[in-house]
């Protein structure tokens, strides 16, 4: 398996080279120069595997000659063995069609530590005995944040730098980053800037030859392939629980970055019997208006109580407009090099009819969510924000068969937003019932590229 960037340039790298890369060279996102196949009776033979084999039945045709089946397994055992419930990933039925994939079981209670408890662990592995050290920066509108932080504290070789926007994440998700004391662990609130102002000084330090050269640098969020890779599993995890591949399943997807539901794309061009895929947006919708209209224009971003879905940039997009619109990098290139400048673009013919096939959007509002929240309630279930975006869309969209919702975060994460909606003031797990009494640890700084970069550049470990 080789890797291509999505605006052509970079060098192709193996598996490997891509998990500690990260960006590609030419600003681009790395993607599988082919998708891998399965067919009915691939899926079929899912139907009774735990959720590790399962994993290592989807990721092993990505990995190439870079893991054994052996090795992968047994990351995918370390990994997974840390999830509160032995399915990693459980189905619960709200009602007759509709269901949540509760993705919320790991160490940080979201859907993040699905693959960031394996890219920790692949860090691990792909850096045993090289001397050089490894700087990962990333950027958090909340969950990610916390899930790369757990997921290679104390690892050796390896700092970890983690922009959040102050005051624009929830209490419990600040603290589930800013508690880490680790050593290697550094957390930047910056100060007046949004998600979006975060990820494009990240984008801008890979880019910066000067910054970049003096560092081994690599990247945690979804614009790191082999996170994408991991999430794509439990699409075939849950389908194959509800008849897949004899009947197709319908998922919608709280999402604001765009890489979550673009793993649920690459499961079905792997030969996934997708229904639909149901894009579903707060009032930051500018994947509903590309996907919709074709108008990808970023407006300002409006704080919400889904503050992970609080982007106007969505970096994953990137890789869906590549292959629906046929590969051709130079084009992508171009066309991101217009949405760059002016922040305004609109999808070609191509991209949006090839697109439409399978995704479905929808925007929902605060009123919306709070409403799907106080349904689920009413079934039993308690949702975050994020997730009751997902479950409205699921509920209004025009699909046949089942539904699958993604649970994306542990209600108790929004426990304000929550209790203002249901009257339920859900409570932390008793792995984290300390929390707001353990000690805090981050800096503040102005959020400027300058000022970033030298903050880094005086802590991290030089080539």
């Amino acid at each position: 398996m080789r890797y291509q960037s999505t605006r052509g340039t970079a060098p192709i790298l193996g598996f490997r080279d891509v998990t500690l890369t990260g960006l590609a060279s030419d600003g681009g996102l790395y993607v599988p120069e082919t998708w891998p196949q399965f067919s009915r009776d691939d899926i079929a033979a899912m139907a009774d595997l735990s959720y590790v084999e399962t994993a290592v039945r989807v990721m092993l045709p990505f990995v190439g000659e870079d893991l054994t089946e052996d090795e992968l397994r047994a990351l995918c055992t370390q990994a997974y063995g840390r999830f509160s419930h032995a399915a990693v990933t459980p189905l619960v039925q709200l009602d007759h069609r509709h269901f949540l994939l509760e993705l919320f079981h790991g160490p940080t209670l979201a859907f993040k530590d699905v693959a960031l408890q394996l890219l920790g662990l692949l860090f691990e592995k792909f850096l045993a005995g090289s001397a050089e050290p490894l700087t990962i920066v990333g950027a958090t509108s909340g969950d990610t944040g916390s899930a790369a932080i757990d997921a290679v504290a104390g690892r050796h070789g390896v700092d970890i730098f983690m922009l959040h926007p102050k005051g624009r994440v929830s209490d419990v998700q600040r603290r589930q980053m800013t508690t880490v004391l680790a050593p290697n662990v550094h957390n930047i609130a910056l100060e007046g800037a949004s998600f979006d102002d975060a990820q494009a000084l990240v984008k801008a330090m890979f880019n910066d030859a000067g910054f970049a050269g003096r560092f081994r640098l690599s990247a945690v969020n979804s614009i790191n392939w082999a996170r994408l890779m991991a999430q794509i599993v439990y699409y075939f995890y849950a389908a194959v629980r509800l008849g897949a591949p004899e009947r197709k399943v319908a998922f919608a997807v709280p999402t604001g970055n765009f890489g979550d539901v673009f793993a649920g794309y690459a499961a079905a061009r792997m030969g996934l019997p997708v229904e639909r895929l149901i894009v579903a947006t707060n009032v930051n919708d500018i994947l509903h208006r590309a996907l919709s209209s074709g108008d990808y224009s970023a407006g300002t971003v409006t704080p919400t109580a889904a503050p992970s879905m609080d982007i106007q940039v969505s970096s994953n997009f990137e890789r869906l407009l590549f292959d629906a619109g046929g590969r051709d990098g130079g084009a992508l290139a171009a066309q991101m090099r217009g949405f760059e400048a002016s922040r305004a673009m609109r999808l070609t013919n191509a991209q949006q009819t090839n697109a439409a096939e399978i995704f479905a959007s929808d925007r929902i509002d605060a009123g919306e969510m709070a409403q799907a929240m106080l349904w689920a309630s009413q079934s039993g279930e308690t949702i975050d924000p994020h997730t009751a975006i997902g479950l409205a869309a699921a509920r209004r969209a025009e699909v046949q068969g089942p539904v699958v919702t993604l649970a994306t975060a542990h209600p108790a994460k929004f426990r304000d937003a929550v209790e203002r909606a249901t009257g339920l003031r859900p409570a932390l797990p008793a792995r984290l019932a300390d929390l707001f009494d353990r000690e805090e640890r981050y800096d503040t700084l102005p959020g400027s590229f300058d000022a970033v970069t030298a903050y880094i550049a005086e802590r991290a470990q030089p080539r």
